[in-house]
Order: C-alpha cells, then sequence, then structure tokens
C-alpha cells in the first residue's frame, strides 16, 4: 500500500532540487539542468501513470536528444511493474536505486546534545557565497557542476534555510533543508571528510529540524541511496527509521 506521505516526499524531492527547466507530458515532468544529476535530469511521474508506450517513450527521447541528454526514467517503487519492465523491454538500463525515508523532527534534535549546540550552526535563507563556495569544496564539485548548481538550488521557491557549521572558522558541514506540505525535506548533506564521526553533520541537521519545527513542521524525509550504507546509518540513529518506498533510474541505452 502507498504511503499517505508518498505523493508529498516526491514533491518536496523536486522542489527541494528545482530543475532549470520543465514540460508536463501525459503526467510526467519532464526536467533539464545542463546534466547536473539525474534527479534534475530525469522524467518523474506527478500522479499513478500507466506504462508509457512506445510512441510517449519516443518523444521523450526526442525532447532529450535535442539537449544532448539520454532520457532517463525516475520509477518509484509504488508504481505499477509495467512502467519498469516497458522500460526494461527497451533497453533501458536500471542505476540509482535510492530510498525516500523519513522520521519526526524531535529526535534529530535531541541526537545532535552529545556533539555540541546546535546553536554554532548559521542558518541563512538563501545560499549566501561562502555557503556555496564550501559546498563546492566539500562536494568535490567539478567547475561546470558548480555553476549549473548555484543556478538550483538559487532558485528554490519554498521556504528554505541553508545550514553551515565551522570550526575554527573552516566549514567542515553544509546541508540545507526546505519545507512542503509541513514536511522538510533535507538536501546536500556533506562533512568534510577529515571530520567525520564527530557529530557534525547531526548538529547541523538539528539546527534545521529545529527551525522547521519553528514553522510547524513535524516530520523530516530525505533521499539517501540504497547501498549509502554510512550515511543510511547516519540517518536510523536519528529516528529516521521509516522507509516510506524507494525509486530508481531507467537511462536509455547508448
Amino acid at each position: 500500500m502507498t504511503s499517505a506521505l508518498a505523493w508529498p516526499a516526491e514533491e518536496a524531492a523536486i522542489n527541494g532540487f528545482p530543475p532549470l527547466r520543465t514540460l508536463v507530458v501525459d503526467g510526467w515532468l519532464l526536467r533539464f539542468s545542463g546534466g547536473v544529476r539525474r534527479t534534475a535530469n530525469s522524467a518523474t511521474p506527478l500522479r499513478q501513470v500507466d506504462a508509457p508506450t512506445d510512441a510517449l517513450i519516443e518523444t521523450f527521447e526526442a525532447l532529450y536528444r535535442a539537449q544532448n541528454q539520454p532520457a532517463i526514467f525516475r520509477v518509484p517503487s509504488f508504481l505499477p511493474p509495467q512502467i519498469d519492465a516497458a522500460l526494461a523491454a527497451r533497453g533501458y538500463t536500471a542505476e540509482g536505486e535510492s530510498c525516500i525515508i523519513t522520521g519526526p523532527l524531535e529526535p534529530i534534535v535531541t541526537a545532535a546534545a552529545p556533539f555540541g549546540s546546535p546553536a554554532a550552526v548559521r542558518l541563512h535563507d538563501m545560499p549566501a557565497e561562502e555557503w556555496l563556495t564550501a559546498m563546492a569544496k566539500l562536494q568535490g564539485q567539478r567547475p561546470e557542476f558548480h555553476t549549473r548548481y548555484r543556478e538550483i538550488v538559487g532558485s528554490v521557491l519554498v521556504p528554505a534555510a541553508f545550514a553551515m557549521l565551522a570550526v575554527e572558522g573552516e566549514p567542515v558541514a553544509l546541508a540545507y533543508g526546505i519545507v512542503h506540505r509541513c514536511m522538510l525535506c533535507f538536501e546536500s548533506v556533506v562533512t568534510d571528510e577529515r571530520r567525520r564521526r564527530q557529530g557534525l553533520s547531526r548538529r547541523v541537521l538539528a539546527a534545521l529540524a529545529a527551525w522547521a519545527g519553528c514553522n510547524g513542521v513535524r516530520c523530516a524525509t530525505l533521499q539517501v541511496e540504497a547501498n549509502n550504507t554510512a550515511a543510511r546509518a547516519l540517518y536510523h540513529s536519528i529516528g529516521m527509521t521509516t522507509e516510506l518506498h524507494r525509486y530508481h533510474y531507467r537511462r536509455q541505452p547508448a
């Protein structure tokens, strides 16, 4: 059975990392952002949809080909299996299995207490230059990726907070969160690899959770790759233990 939070979580994920250009075709949102992450360069359903016909798939392929990109479909696990089968039959390969998880805000805040106060985390309602520069460094963003990333996070329209924690003046942990339909969606959670296992990400997430709680939010959600055991262990430890659903991508064959 599909969770009542499944579609709101899908919407939050779209709004949290919005594509630069879009088209809506037969219940699908086609996202175009110049190759910055599959999330912003794939076709994702906006509602329950039927298996795409060959003609519809070819239409999508033509639209992405015009942008010098392969067609990529994002397939949530609660959709009918015929959708995945139709793409597989055309040679589309599966990749990027991820989980949509959720949990209440209070444990996120309390889990950070042993590691220091979230008050040391700086929050801004827009991505400041310092935050963007630090994100590029900690994520190891290539210049062309960074250019698109700046455009995308700068185009977020829903309420958002951009968090940064510095140690001795050096940014060491960052993330941002958006609020959609009384749900906090975490994005771009990153910690300096030299300072992991010190509770830094916990403090950043706690600060964002406290901010969201002041805005009437009671639960948080995020997307995490299914095989990222370290990240999943972190999120499980702060109470994000409910898996709403999964999704994977189907990529057009070369």
